[in-house]
């Protein structure tokens, strides 16, 4: 029980109040029960006074009898000027004067509650005395009449004790209602964070209504969920990404080398009917294209890990100048606009070009088409080549590592499948872009870098 009592947030909020109450109408029920019980014994000694009336009276008018009728009075007693008893009721008959305590100087009539006097032992009574001024003196009468208990009377302790137990459970159950509305949605917030833990349906939370701290808890879960799946979704697709390019490089780098295992295989087979010239130059070739694959890998590698690079401005149209001046299978049309400055590594820029150049070279029909201009604060690069093209649609594939597409396998035997996704690693690197855009003939490749500011 103690450990549901400390879990449970709803019954710890409802006890706490439900004891704030309690203490709070003890408090109020004492100070209430003080100021009637007062009230009530200004009444009775009212009621006592105007019963005794009658004795005084008697002192009044000198008929005063030695033995009092009680007059619904527990007694009575007349004292003289003296102090001596002249008169009383039967039961206190043969006692002295009771009580000197009251009345004060100088007052007519008083009142107080004493407890063990001789005639009334182990029990209180509130005493009423009134003083007759005669000639010969001060006469005193003391009523005496059971004293007004401090409780007044049990029904009013238990009429108390009633409403004190209905407020303290109406506390217990409004709080525990209003606690328990309030904390719905975070009951709601738990029950689907435990589903999402499960692997339960997406990666959000109940949003309540209405505009509160709940409400901003919830929208904070969701914008941090929302994160988390985007990160898992990101890490996803890089397994997915990873283990696809390790099955594509496993299957890149083993077509060459089974190539020269195949060939220097069949060379041993037959030592007398080979041509070893050709053999080496075969397996040369093999290993040329094996170089190629890791060097492209070590590349992509580095850009991945972020290594650092020798940035400097730079003319990228000298540079431009510089590639396309290197002797090409198919004819290089240049159009270079100078003085276009660049912040960025000169060896990487160089390879982003080779690499467009190549592409283009193995795709071409019969020319390569190079422009250089400033567009905007950036410098813009084309290389367009008048080859079938790329589709639409295809235009992003080209751009994964691995990829060469299945109508241009014929043509592209030169190439890694790297070439392009390393262009693009490159631009990124640079704070730049690598897209293929819409052309009257062939593909398109735009470059786009930011320029140097002067």
């Amino acid at each position: 029980m103690s450990t549901r009592l400390g879990r449970s947030l709803r019954t710890r909020l409802a006890l706490f109040a439900s004891i704030a109450m309690l203490l709070l109408n003890i408090v109020v029920s004492a100070f209430v029960l003080y100021g009637v019980r007062n009230e009530v014994a200004d009444i009775r000694a009212h009621e006592v006074s105007g019963k005794a009336v009658r004795v005084l009276l008697m002192v009044k008018r000198k008929r005063l009898p030695q033995v009092l009728e009680a007059g619904g009075l527990d007694g009575i007693q007349v004292v003289d000027p003296s102090g001596r008893p002249v008169a009383w009721t039967r039961n206190l008959a043969g006692y002295p004067r009771l009580t000197t305590m009251i009345p004060h100087k100088d007052q007519a009539n008083d009142a107080a509650t004493l407890c063990d006097l001789p005639a009334f032992p182990r029990r209180c009574e509130m005493v009423v005395a009134l003083v007759a001024y005669e000639p010969d003196g001060e006469w005193v009468i003391y009523s005496f009449s059971p004293a007004v208990p401090w409780y007044i009377a049990a029904e009013v302790l238990l009429f108390q004790a009633g409403v004190t137990t209905v407020l303290v459970l109406l506390t217990w159950f409004g709080v525990s209602r209003v606690v328990a509305r309030t904390l719905a949605p975070v009951s709601s917030i738990t029950r689907r964070l435990a589903e999402i833990a499960a692997g339960g349906g997406g990666m959000r939370v109940p949003v309540p209504t209405n505009d509160d701290e709940i409400r901003a808890l919830a929208e904070t879960s969701n914008q941090t969920l929302q994160r988390l799946e985007t990160a898992l979704e990101q890490q996803t697709m890089a397994m997915e990404r990873q283990r696809r390019f390790a099955g594509d490089a496993s299957h890149d780098l083993r077509s060459p080398i089974t190539a020269m295992r195949a060939q220097v295989e069949d060379a041993l087979l037959h030592p007398d009917d080979v041509d070893w010239r050709e053999t080496c130059h075969e397996v040369l070739a093999s290993l040329d294209r094996l170089q190629a694959i890791v060097a492209d890998l070590l590349m992509l590698t580095k850009l991945d890990s972020g290594a650092p690079d020798n940035r400097e401005p730079m003319d990228l149209g000298d540079l431009a100048a510089e590639e396309t001046a290197r002797p090409r299978a198919k004819q290089v049309i240049t159009t270079l606009e100078t003085g276009v400055i660049v912040y960025g590594d000169r060896l990487q820029l160089a390879r982003l070009l080779t690499n467009l150049l190549d592409n283009a070279e193995r795709h071409a029909e019969s020319q390569i088409i190079v422009t250089l201009r400033r567009q905007g604060g950036e410098a813009v690069l084309e290389v367009v080549d008048d080859g079938a093209g790329i589709a639409p649609d295809q235009r992003e594939v080209v751009f994964e590592r691995f990829t060469r597409l299945d109508a241009s396998r014929s043509r592209d035997v030169g190439g890694t499948g790297l070439g392009l996704p390393i262009a693009r690693e490159i631009a990124t690197a640079h704070l730049g872009t690598l897209t293929i855009e819409d052309s009257d003939s062939g593909a398109r490749f735009v470059l786009r870098l930011p320029l140097e500011e002067e």
